[in-house]
Formats: structure tokens, sequence, C-alpha cells
């Protein structure tokens, strides 16, 4: 008994003195703590290929969200997706708890948290496309629906008195911003959608537009035809481009018989000339429009040569 208890006391002070001299003299590390140092390094190693990685990735997928809100949606008339849509991360209960003795600078749960957060920015990015090719696909009724020709006869006596942006007001004198275009003419002539859509609004406003109608040609795309004189299509109605709406007029505020036309992209009033020519050819415009006469006792004035 007396050699057991004296051998393993021996046993136990060969393996103090062992670990003192490993450890405090020669300043080496024993081997399972050398083995696990080095699995977490490599391990540490791993998690920071996979940041750098993702900042390349993050990178990308900027770029692609830049890109479809100012240019595919946009094309297409659809509004951007909003940043913190695209950015919001994940839900679930205690999805982290996995990493709750860690601090929220630890690599290793930042690292998960952005991998959740570019999941789902790429999922986002990926439904994002899915609607503008679906919208692509329907590119020919696009094509059909902008406003892009005059919305009255070129021939008829008209003339562009009035061009988008700001200018004296007619009536209350002082800048006034014009949102539209005015063509000067006579009461009765007729008016024409520049678009295929359908009729949001018929009203009439004694003091602005007078006798109007607004047509939605969808892909963020409206036209505006006010102070008419009659109106020949109702509200909910489909039309297409060339289609006779209405009759020009003098109605709400105005000085004089004319068309005032407004196009909206977005809600947004932007330049009408930027989207016709006044110029095209009478022969083009006639394949485009269903031509129609004048409005019954409405007389005209000489057409131009």
């Amino acid at each position: 008994m007396v050699r057991a208890v004296g051998f393993f006391a021996l046993t136990v002070a060969m393996y103090a003195l062992f670990f003192w001299l490993y450890n405090v003299v020669l300043g080496l590390e024993q081997p399972m703590s050398y083995f696990l140092r080095r699995r977490n390094s490599s391990w540490a190693t791993r998690v920071e290929l996979m940041s750098r990685r993702m900042d390349t990735y993050q990178e990308i997928l900027d770029q692609l969200e830049q890109r479809d809100n100012e240019v595919y949606r946009s094309v297409f008339g659809m509004n951007e997706i909003p940043s913190e849509v695209r950015d919001a991360g994940i839900g679930g209960v205690n999805r982290y708890e996995a990493f709750a003795d860690l601090s929220d600078s630890s690599l290793l749960k930042t690292t998960a948290i952005r991998l959740d957060r570019l999941t789902k920015k790429a999922y986002i990015q990926s439904k994002s496309f899915d609607e503008v090719f679906a919208l692509a696909v329907s590119a020919g009724d696009m094509a059909a629906s902008v406003p892009s020709i005059p919305p009255m006869y070129p021939d008829a006596y008209i003339m562009l008195t009035s061009t988008f942006g700001y200018r004296e007001d007619p009536v209350w004198g002082g800048a006034a911003r014009h949102t539209g275009i005015d063509l000067a003419t006579d009461k009765g002539n007729p008016v024409y959608a520049t678009g295929d859509g359908v009729v949001e609004n018929v009203s009439s406003d004694s003091r602005g537009y007078g006798i109007m109608v607004v047509v939605d040609h969808g892909f963020g795309y409206k036209t505006r035809y006010a102070h008419l004189n009659a109106v020949v299509v109702t509200e909910g109605q489909e039309v297409k481009r060339g289609d006779h709406i209405a009759y020009s007029g003098q109605t709400g505020k105005c000085t004089g018989a004319h068309l005032h036309y407004e196009v909206l992209y977005r809600n947004n009033y932007v330049n009408p000339l930027n989207y016709m020519d006044l110029d095209i050819h009478l022969a083009d415009y006639r394949n485009m429009v269903q031509l129609v006469p004048r409005q019954k006792g409405t007389s005209a004035r000489r057409r131009r040569r």
C-alpha cells in the first residue's frame, strides 16, 4: 500500500514537473491545447474567407438592386422596392440562440446574420426579376400603351401656344408652372386617345381644367385632356390608341378655345412633346386613328395648308 501511494505521488509529481517544464520553462503548449488552437484557427480562417466573399456578393447585389430600381422597374413604370423591405432581416423566435454566449462583434455571429440578410435580399431581388420578366413578356402591350401620338389631327387648325414648364399665368398673371402643353384650336375638333388604356376619370371643374378626361395607360403612364367641349367616353371604358374620346372646347379656367394636354409618368408631370411629333405625316396619323367629323353645331376656321 505504501509503495502504491508512493508511486502515485511520484507520478503526480513527475506530471507536475513535466507540466511546469513544458509550459513555464519551455513556453510550449500542451498537445490538446495546440490541436484545439490549430483547429479553431482553421475555422476562423474559413469564416473570414466566407465574410470576404459575402462582401463581394453584397457589392454585386447592391449593383443589381440599383439597376433594378433605376432601370428595369423604371422602364416598365413599376415602383421601386423600398430599402426597408430589401434590407429587412429574417424573423423567427430565438433564431440566433446558438450564438447567445458570443458578443455582438463576434465574427461567427455577424457572419451568420449577414448570410441570412443576403439570402433574404437575394430572394427579394429574384421575385423582383420575376415581376419585371412578366412585364417584359407583355412589352408589346406597353408599346401600344405609351402615349406617343398627337391628341388631335395635325391637319386641323391647331397651334402649339404654350409649352411645358414655367410661364406667366394667362388669367391671374405671375409665374406659374404649366404641367402640359396647350394646342389652340376651334371648338368641336375631335380629340383622340394617344395610347391604349382605360378611362379613369371624366369630370368638370369650372375653375380649373373644365371638362376633362383622364386615361390610365398602365405601365406608370396617364394622360389628361382638358378644357373640352364634350366627352364621348365613360369611366372604366377601354380605349385604343387613336380612339375618339372627346371634342375640344373652352371650358374651365382659360381665355380661348384650346386643348390642354398632359402626360404623367409615375404620378409626375413630364413634357408631352418628348412623346410625340406634331410634324407627323398625315398619312401615318390617319393609319393610327379612327378619324371622325367635327362636333355638330361648331364652326371650323380655315385649315393650315
